[in-house]
């Protein structure tokens, strides 16, 4: 995206950006700023990075059903016919507003000089932005990543797999199962977590319920297997989410270790 509001597009409802870039849907030459500007300029003053900006305040603060062309144009202070002349239509302003929200990914460190800790910070550092906007992790994935800040973690993840040895399409497929994970447990996580708000109790508290309800309906003989674990008394604890988090990456990093272990050696 650009500052320049006119850059980023044209059109009315369903009428696409006349300007964008050839070969690139509309909301993609939007984000990279290769939509040109429309001959007439609407409400002075108005930028496609305010409009995106707007979206995100309504979607952080009441969820992304709650984003439309309506209310957004509201919080901006304009017609909602006058957002349409920088976005075509609402799925290219969400898409915008994902590769805004989730941002560019930090620096990986630089005591991060092998592959393991080079992607397990790149994990972590996903997961950062997804619980810091997650709504954005729950919109639903329409391709793969080719806005500005989404290629941006896509290249840095496949630089931490530079040395190892992987084909560039393992390489991709690492990418994909690290990155599967940590949106699948960011959005389990929100999920539970508003579950146990919306009951009015606590994660420990949770637990016990959960703990006790399978007591009652569960027995040694038909489901002995579970039976052990209610005895044990492991599902009466909350377990910190971040515990959790690392057992499952620690597991994903051990099967990529293994599997750069059986790696054919040169010559």
């Amino acid at each position: 995206m650009t500052d320049d509001g006119g850059r980023s597009g044209g059109g009315g409802p369903g009428g696409g950006h006349p300007g964008s870039a050839p070969g690139l849907p509309p909301s993609l030459a939007a984000a990279w700023g290769l939509a040109q500007r429309p001959a007439k300029g609407p409400k002075r003053g108005l930028s496609l990075e305010q409009i995106v900006a707007a979206g995100i305040r309504v979607a952080a603060a009441d969820g992304l059903a709650a984003v439309s062309m309506a209310r957004v144009a509201a919080e901006v202070g304009a017609g909602t016919m006058a957002l349409y002349r920088y976005v075509s239509a609402k799925s290219d302003l969400v898409t915008l507003m994902v590769d805004t929200a989730l941002g560019p990914p930090p620096p990986l460190p630089e005591s991060a000089t092998t592959w393991r800790p080079a992607l397990s910070h790149w994990a972590w550092a996903q997961l950062a932005a997804m619980r810091a906007q997650i709504w954005a992790a729950r919109v639903p994935l329409s391709g793969p990543p080719a806005t500005p800040n989404q290629v941006a973690w896509l290249e840095q993840g496949l630089h931490c797999l530079r040395e190892t040895g992987l084909t560039e399409g393992r390489k991709m497929s690492v990418i994909l199962l690290v990155s599967g994970y940590v949106r699948n447990e960011a959005i389990m996580e929100a999920q539970i977590t508003e579950a146990v708000r919306a009951a009015g109790t606590t994660d420990q508290q949770a637990m016990l319920d959960y703990n006790q309800i399978l007591g009652l309906v569960t027995d040694g003989q038909h489901f002995p297997e579970l039976s052990r674990v209610v005895a044990s008394g492991v599902l009466a604890q909350a377990d910190p989410w971040d515990d959790e988090f690392v057992f499952g990456l620690d597991r994903i990093l051990d099967g990529i270790g293994t599997l750069l272990d059986n790696l054919p050696q040169p010559g």
